[in-house]
């Protein structure tokens, strides 16, 4: 693998630590800054409003540049974003800081997603995304913890400048290390958009908003679960976290690799280990030996499932696919919302702490359910092969 992959999976480990870690340093957030912690909270919510607006609007501002400039550009836009939180003097500028630095999110892993598969050869497109989105899921077992402890012993704002420092080394790694990627010939808003005519891309975007929505289902809830129904201590949940980090890390690499071999198999099946997982957690949660296992194996298929999506959507905007890719982001932040809002009104609704876990388990099904027949279309669809229409079938292979 290219060493440009490390160069954007140093920036996408930044990124990852300030979305998460954000949630761990609310506490010290809002008595420096005297507002309540539900008003804190804000901060996490603008952070993904970025995401949503930046997506769609920076990729199509940067469709026609070269792509080494846009991830150059896309990175020093997240490293100046948290340089204007951890120097935001009220709660009303670093919430403004926050929504900027949310901007560059989905667009740049929209193009990092696209430019990894450009360099590597075609069969290992899925494994070369899963390098790129390895640095997210290392931040969780690394960046997150480091962050937030140093943010309790030395404050949030030192915290914000390591994210800073981090950011600022990805995007001298991706400017010295990534090579010259230039736009597609036909790039342009017209031609991104036109992607989206794809009934299959809009398959592939609702297998995300719902199948991993049930991975966040659980996710939202799950240190009132871990220390109400597992039985452990606040201190130990830093740990379990971690250990969730790891599945994903490990997910993240199966599923590249699986996705190479297979995709749709691949995809199908993530979902359908990710349901079962949830399911299971509602049983395994009242030990906690039993709940800290299964921590690891949610983790585990709900990141098989990003490499996967990730490659499907570019196979299927293959002339655009750079805003398609981005694209993707914003539905995994829907996911993040569907999945926290209907795990929450099971909780509401008096059900106990492990009924977002089933939540989860159902909405992970109706993924499945999604990516599944989107698959049947897809090998019934009739192909195009120098100009003669042949079944789908006969190239299944590429699927």
């Amino acid at each position: 693998m290219p060493l440009a992959l490390v160069a954007l999976a140093i920036t996408a480990f930044a990124i990852g630590t300030t979305e998460f870690a954000a949630m761990g340093l609310l506490p010290q957030i809002a008595d420096s800054l005297q507002v309540s912690i539900p008003d804190a909270g804000w901060l996490i919510s603008m952070y993904a409003i970025g995401v949503v607006i930046g997506a769609p609007l920076l990729t199509a501002g940067a469709a026609r540049l070269p792509r080494k400039a846009v991830l150059v550009g896309l990175a020093g836009l997240f490293a100046a974003g948290n340089l204007l939180c951890a120097l935001a003097p009220n709660f009303v500028l670093l919430a403004a800081a926050r929504l900027i630095t949310g901007l560059p999110h989905g667009a740049f892993f929209g193009a990092g997603a696209v430019a990894a598969a450009e360099l590597v050869a075609p069969h290992l497109r899925a494994r070369a995304v899963s390098v790129m989105f390895s640095g997210l899921t290392v931040a969780n077992i690394v960046g997150v913890p480091a962050v937030t402890l140093l943010g309790q012993h030395l404050g949030w704002r030192s915290a914000m400048l390591v994210v800073v420092a981090v950011g600022l080394l990805g995007t001298a790694a991706i400017a010295r290390l990534v090579p010259q990627l230039p736009a597609h010939p036909g790039a342009g808003l017209r031609s991104e958009l036109a992607t989206f005519r794809s009934g299959q891309l809009w398959l592939a975007l609702a297998t995300v908003v719902f199948g991993c929505a049930g991975l966040f289902a659980c996710y939202s809830y799950i240190t009132p679960t871990l220390t109400e129904v597992s039985g452990f201590a606040e201190s130990s949940v830093t740990l379990v976290l971690a250990l969730f980090g790891v599945g994903m890390t490990l997910g993240n690499v199966i599923g590249g690799y699986a996705a190479d071999r297979a995709l749709r198999p691949a995809l199908c099946g993530a979902l359908l280990a990710m349901s079962g997982a949830l399911a299971l957690f509602a049983v395994t949660a009242h030990a906690r030996w039993s709940a800290a296992v299964t921590v690891v194996l949610i983790g585990m298929a709900g990141f098989a499932i990003v490499p996967t999506v990730q490659t499907l959507v570019i196979d299927k905007a293959r002339e655009a696919p750079t805003l398609a890719s981005a694209t993707v982001q914003g539905a995994f932040n829907l996911a993040n919302a569907q999945g926290a809002y209907f795990g929450g009104l099971a909780l509401s609704a008096g059900l106990g702490w492990t009924s977002p876990t089933l939540v989860g388990a159902g909405l992970a099904m109706i993924g499945f359910l999604i990516a599944a027949g989107s698959w049947a279309a897809d090998r019934k669809a009739p192909v195009v092969v120098a100009d003669q229409p042949v079944a789908a079938e006969q190239v299944a292979a590429t699927l």
